[in-house]
């Protein structure tokens, strides 16, 4: 059985007709004799998504209850049971009521479609896990509910719902999203026609990401080579020169001038040395094209334009921005350069700009270094004038009437053997030596036109003459060659060096070292295999490009990294001396994966030792803490039921009273320790609603002496999204607190007030204080300030309460009093809806003392 696939319509904010548009797709399904069914699809009271809902069949739901109210999540076993062809599931990110099967329904998703069933599904981009402090940037809301970029990723399709932000505004004030009575504040504050233009511009690139991925992949498994103009991509080609950061910021005005497009940088070191980068400049360009934006890369080349245009095709690359030449107009005589090469060779889908600069014709600094790995048409070239060279000359010294002398014409002859050498190396000058001594022989030394020589002298200088020529063949190719080598070094140390930076800077994504070893080597795919031992099978820790490999033995290219660890390559396969810069890369990879492992075991250890420390102090607050309200009940229960004594009402009712005091005490302490084993193994799952503060603080209050708090909640406020049981227990922990350490005739005051889009709750008592010091440490479990005065506890009341205000996006931090004191000031998010504007039948309505 085949895995089902996954269908999803991304929007950019609610209303824009995700759903409308995947019950639109339901029915077009069915009429097309598809079994398809609505696992679950809330139409939010929105009258038009509502109506699309009939003639759809609808999966009956799970019914929860949590905190003594009845909620609904879609039932996965009863989906598997019908086993439809296509299921409709909305709202891809949203959180599960508890007690439910999954956390999350995405994870429910991830069920149907293992078990073969297609999902068709929405998600909004605000709730991309990897966007989420990029959209609290811009609404000022942080999203609670989100979905792992991934899990959208492998979808098999994913379809932008896009809607204008003036046309979602007309939709919501046409009440088809949102009623009425929450119309104007949408409006004014996550609908603003800015926020909505932000995330839209999200939503839209985001999908474009995707495109191209797929683009990419089209493009490699058809092998094409040519550029599509899908989308501009502008490739910077860097030499280290100080020009360098004029191309940079031209490319970044001509990236301005279209949306999406993207700025590549590219330094390519050529084993034959064409230029003296700066390894201090290059640094200084990188850091400037992150900065505005675009991306570094290092290849190493022998050819460079050949290079340049492979590297800015691979990208799908539409421009080049090349700098013009630094060569003074002598150096010419080497080649028209790569500027000129690359405008010549690029061909009708690449543009490229030549950009002046102030260094134009100032020379390069250092001289062109000719290497020994020569192409086929400096070959070619060499041979020519290693044979051609002597007999033109030959042909012209016998039709001149000149009488040179013998020496003068060996010179001739010499300089054309020099000349091969230059140009194709060794082999096209010593033939060039041995066809000039021929020619010599022949046309100038008696007799004339015949290979024999009458004078002795002659045939020591024939002799001297090719020795002379073959030596000076062979320094200059051996210059050559170390030139070649000096320069490949020198690109060898620039990799080497980039890969010590990196270690130094403590880097370690082995994706992106990966991904380095693939643009050096212009790899197609690099892999990094390991296994447990020598008999079992390889297994991937880390790999970059398509169709990674499973195994060294199918590598084009595979380096050993120790006995059980290798970094494999597809491609092309490597010259011998490239394989010491890719052993360096292979060790670097191999520390990078111990760093991670080491990284992650150490965290592990972190909390298996806080786990210890919470288990020592829990027992310490067992062992004292618990005992003493146990002793109390223990002891009271004792006198009750003694027979010796004959109690009067009076001392009944007092040592009954002691029983449920110290019952009280125990449950309270119970229930912090509960509360706090939750917040430590993150068991807390916060189900924010809207509320207003007046329905939670009061029930928050319960448990205090009358007459010790002063409350004064404003009718004006916003209401605030919280969990309402979670927000009432925080707020009892802190109260209950303050109470302790507050004098008897010092009622404590909770204040409420608007800030910005936060609402916060003060809670001032007129105790001792707290130094800042020790502000921090008050919220550390099982951690007590001074003595408490009137009663007894853990040490986890405020600790719970920062928990619990943390779990529901707020905060809780410690102030002092003026005058006098500890305020604890609690932050929280006030929701979207209108501020009451009157009194409700759940309202103080009044500033007093609470009894």
């Amino acid at each position: 059985m085949g895995r089902g696939k996954l269908r999803i319509y991304l929007g950019a904010a609610p209303g824009v007709g995700k759903t409308y548009a995947m019950l639109s797709e339901g029915h077009r399904r069915i009429e097309r004799g598809t079994d398809c069914a609505v696992g679950f699809v809330e139409h939010h009271g929105r009258p038009r998504t509502e109506v699309m809902l009939h003639g759809l069949e609808q999966i009956p739901r799970k019914e929860l209850t949590y905190r003594g109210a009845v909620f609904t999540e879609m039932d996965v076993d009863a989906v598997l049971a019908r086993r439809p062809e296509v299921a409709l599931v909305d709202e891809l990110a949203h959180t599960n009521v508890p007690g439910s099967r999954n956390a999350k329904r995405w994870q429910d998703v991830e069920e149907l479609l293992a078990a073969g069933v297609d999902v068709v599904s929405t998600v909004n981009i605000q709730h991309l896990e990897s966007l989420g402090d990029v959209v609290e940037s811009i609404t000022g809301v942080r999203q609670r509910e989100t979905v792992p970029d991934e899990v959208v990723r492998r979808a098999d399709q994913i379809e932008l719902v896009d809607m204008s932000p003036e046309a979602l505004r007309r939709r919501m004030a046409h009440g088809n999203i949102y009623k009425p009575d929450r119309i104007d504040a949408s409006l004014s504050n996550y609908f603003r026609p800015g926020n909505l233009t932000a995330l839209r511009e999200l939503a839209l690139l985001w999908v474009a990401d995707r495109v191209d991925e797929y683009l990419q992949q089209y493009r490699g498994e058809h092998n094409i080579r040519s550029t599509w103009q899908a989308r501009e991509r502008i490739v910077v080609g860097l030499t280290g020169g100080p020009e360098g950061r004029t191309l940079v910021r031209r490319a970044a005005r001509m990236a301005a001038k279209g949306s999406g497009s993207e700025i590549l940088a590219v330094y390519i070191a050529r084993s034959d040395g064409l230029t003296a980068a700066s390894p201090k400049e290059l640094a200084v360009q990188r850091t400037l094209v992150e900065d505005l934006g675009g991306t570094f890369h290092h290849v190493i080349g022998d050819d460079i334009p050949a290079a340049l245009l492979e590297f800015a095709r691979g990208v799908n690359a539409t421009q080049i921005v090349l700098g013009s030449s630094r060569r003074k107009s002598w150096q010419y005589i080497f080649g028209p350069g790569v500027g000129a090469t690359v405008a010549r060779e690029s061909g009708p889908d690449l543009d490229v700009h030549i950009v002046t600069h102030e260094e134009v014709a100032k020379g390069r600094g250092l001289p062109v270094a000719r290497g020994a790995r020569l192409g086929r048409s400096r070959i070619i070239w060499g041979w020519l004038i290693g044979v051609g060279g002597p007999a033109l000359l030959a042909l012209a010294l016998t039709h001149v009437n000149a009488d040179l002398g013998l020496a003068n014409d060996m010179l001739l002859f010499l300089s054309v053997t020099v000349a091969a050498a230059l140009v194709g190396g060794l082999l096209p000058a010593l033939a060039s030596a041995a066809f000039g001594s021929l020619l010599l022989n022949y046309y100038f030394t008696p007799p004339l036109h015949l290979f024999t020589i009458a004078d002795p002298k002659n045939i020591v200088a024939i002799v001297i003459f090719v020795g002379v020529a073959v030596s000076v063949a062979s320094v200059v190719d051996l210059a050559a060659r170390r030139t070649h080598q000096a320069a490949r070094l020198r690109a060898e140390s620039e990799i080497l060096s980039f890969l010590a930076g990196s270690v130094l800077r403590g880097e370690s994504s082995l994706d992106a070292l990966l991904e380095r070893v693939r643009e050096t080597f212009a790899m197609d795919s690099v892999a990094l295999l390991e296994r447990e031992s020598d008999v079992d099978p390889w297994t991937r820790a880390a790999s970059v490009g398509p169709h990674p490999l499973e195994r060294p033995e199918d590598a084009d290219v595979d380096m050993p990294v120790g006995d059980h660890m290798a970094l494999a390559l597809s491609g092309r396969v490597l010259p011998a001396e490239d394989r010491r810069v890719l052993a360096a890369f292979a060790a670097q990879a191999a520390v990078v994966l111990d760093r991670q492992r080491l990284q992650s075991e150490a965290d592990q250890a972190r909390a298996l030792a806080e786990g210890n420390r919470i288990r020592t102090a829990l027992l310490a607050a067992v062992s004292h803490d618990l005992r003493t309200p146990l002793a109390g009940i223990k002891a009271s229960v004792s006198s009750l039921r003694s027979d010796d004594i004959a109690w009067s009402a009076e001392d009944q009712a007092e040592l009954l009273a002691g029983i449920e005091e110290g019952a009280d005490r125990l449950d309270h302490l119970v229930g912090n320790l509960l509360d706090m084993s939750r917040l430590q193994t993150g068991t807390v799952t916060p189900l924010m609603r809207e509320i207003d503060l007046d329905e939670v603080v009061p029930m928050a209050l319960v448990g205090v002496p009358d007459g010790s708090v002063d409350l004064d909640i404003p009718e004006s406020l916003p209401m605030v999204t919280v969990d309402k049981g979670l927000l009432e227990r925080a707020v009892a922990n802190i109260v209950e607190n303050a109470v302790k350490y507050s004098p008897e005739d010092e009622p404590v005051l909770v204040a409420a007030s608007t800030l910005g889009d936060r609402v916060e709750v003060r809670v001032v008592d007129r105790g001792p204080g707290v130094p800042d010091t020790a502000k921090d440490r008050i919220f550390a479990p099982f951690q007590r300030y001074g003595d408490a005065p009137r009663g007894a506890g853990v040490g986890l009341g405020l600790a719970v309460a920062r928990g619990f205000v943390e779990a529901m996006n707020g905060t809780l931090t410690a102030e002092d009093t003026p005058g006098g004191g500890l305020t604890m000031v609690l932050t929280l998010t006030a929701a979207t809806g209108l501020p009451q504007a009157g009194p409700t039948t759940s309202s103080l309505a009044q500033r007093g003392r609470y009894a």
